[in-house]
């Protein structure tokens, strides 16, 4: 029989100590330790034939590597294949993360019941009872006929009654809820999400099954359980937006099949989600006439341009230290950018509050967003209306220069096509040839930017 020992185990960084710490000599996190019984050999007996990949364990040179080109598998959500990079691939393990109740459940029942009529699917929950999901299948008014449901958190079981049944595409609802029967810890534990996964994803590679997994999230948003989590598995994405908001974004995080950062837009309805194909249209709605503050971006998300409005509110400061606020950018880089404004721009904001919000709950995480941000700014500074058909983009660096951004000409043509008939850009981000419709002024300095509409 196998021994068993008592080791204390950090929830934060996962390394294992034989006795209880206040500290985590590797993290440095306080009182993260939780004891938890584990037999003494590794709890994963792999094959010796086959290794963890489901290859083969011998070595061979590259060029005798037989070489296929994998096929994606489409979901019939087009914004679902944008982010996973074509579709399904076989043998792949996703993870998928967020909010409670931001739509991963919804999203993954969708996608297995219309893929249910082509390949044999097994959806498995163990948070929820089978009625529960037949009622929201039937509320969505989804296809039922093919689906096949298990109720189960043992993750043995599911393997054995996986190899008999054979299904080509596996949802896991949620990982945090799966244990297994070598560790003597509770489920959710940072050793039974680790050890579970492992098994999931040694069967997915062995048997080329596509395993969707739900992942919980903690307060800060980072995905719960071991670090190693996300890299075990081959893809990662991230369900963002507001509850009290219509719209959801997903967000490639790693993608070992495609491009990472892709973004792809859906709007909750009452019959579940909704692709939307134009965001852009949709982060474009706002008041006919021109307002201060309100400033339209190019950014790029993954491998298409998208348009959204930026907003800014400069107000007087009766504070010491006066607020700087950002929702969807990050907000030490309006702080830069406020310094970069007085010293290059001559514009000083010490004695003002500053607020800024991207609208739609997008969250910009690229350097091309600088540009429009201080123009936003400026104009609610100055109280000062920016034309409704002006569109700017560009990175602003630490010596006032305005700096290229990629696709430059790609983020032109979406500008164009919703109507845009200005835009400020980098100068280095120039098009070649003129676009129809649309006069380019290309600066290279925040000073000559600032005077294009009037400092």
């Amino acid at each position: 029989m196998n021994k068993t020992k008592v080791v204390y185990t950090c929830q934060v960084c996962a390394t294992q100590y034989p006795k209880w710490s206040g500290r985590c000599s590797d993290c440095g996190s306080w009182n993260s330790f939780i004891e938890e019984t584990t037999k003494a050999k590794n709890a994963i007996r792999f094959d010796r034939q086959q290794g963890f990949a489901g290859t083969q364990s011998t070595i061979i040179p590259l060029t005798e590597v037989n070489f296929s080109e994998q096929t994606c598998i489409p979901t019939s959500l087009t914004e679902f294949d944008r982010v996973l990079g074509g579709g399904l691939v076989p043998g792949a393990v996703i993870l998928i993360g967020g909010d409670p109740g931001i739509g991963k459940s919804t999203l993954l029942l969708q996608t297995v019941c219309n893929l249910s009529k082509q390949l044999k699917s097994l959806y498995i929950t163990g948070e929820e009872s089978l009625q529960q999901i037949k009622l929201r299948a039937h509320r969505l008014e989804l296809p039922e006929d093919e689906l096949a449901l298990l109720a189960e958190t043992n993750v043995e079981r599911i393997i054995e009654l996986a190899e008999q049944q054979k299904p080509a595409i596996i949802v896991i609802d949620s990982i945090q809820t799966m244990y297994t029967d070598t560790l003597q810890s509770a489920p959710g534990s940072i050793a039974q999400v680790r050890e579970a996964t492992a098994r999931l994803v040694q069967f997915a590679k062995h048997t080329n099954t596509t395993v969707l997994l739900v992942g919980h999230v903690t307060k800060e948003g980072a995905l719960a359980g071991p670090r190693v989590l996300e890299h075990m598995v081959d893809t990662v994405l991230y369900f963002e937006g507001d509850q009290g908001h219509r719209y959801r974004m997903l967000r490639a995080i790693k993608n070992r099949f495609g491009a990472v950062n892709e973004l792809g837009v859906f709007a909750m309805v009452d019959n579940g989600l909704r692709e939307v194909n134009n965001p852009s249209a949709i982060f474009l709605s706002r008041d006919n006439e021109p307002a201060p503050g309100s400033m339209i971006m190019v950014t790029w998300e993954g491998s298409r341009p998208m348009l959204v409005e930026v907003q800014a509110l400069v107000d007087e400061s009766h504070l010491a230290n006066p607020r700087r606020v950002t929702v969807g950018l990050d907000s030490n880089r309006l702080s830069m950018l406020l310094a970069v404004l007085h010293r290059h721009g001559g514009i000083a904001s010490y004695d003002q509050d500053v607020f800024v919000n991207v609208v739609g709950g997008v969250r910009i995480n690229e350097t091309g967003a600088d540009l429009a941000t201080v123009l936003a700014i400026l104009s609610s500074l100055r109280n000062y209306p920016l034309p409704h058909d002006l569109v700017a983009f560009g990175e602003i660096g630490l010596a006032g220069e305005i700096r290229p951004v990629q696709s430059g000409q790609e983020r032109l043509k979406e500008a164009a096509k919703h109507g845009f008939k200005r835009a400020i850009i980098a100068k280095a981000n120039a098009p070649k040839e003129t676009i129809e419709n649309m006069e380019v002024i290309a600066v290279s300095r925040l000073a000559d930017a600032l005077t294009c509409f009037g400092k």
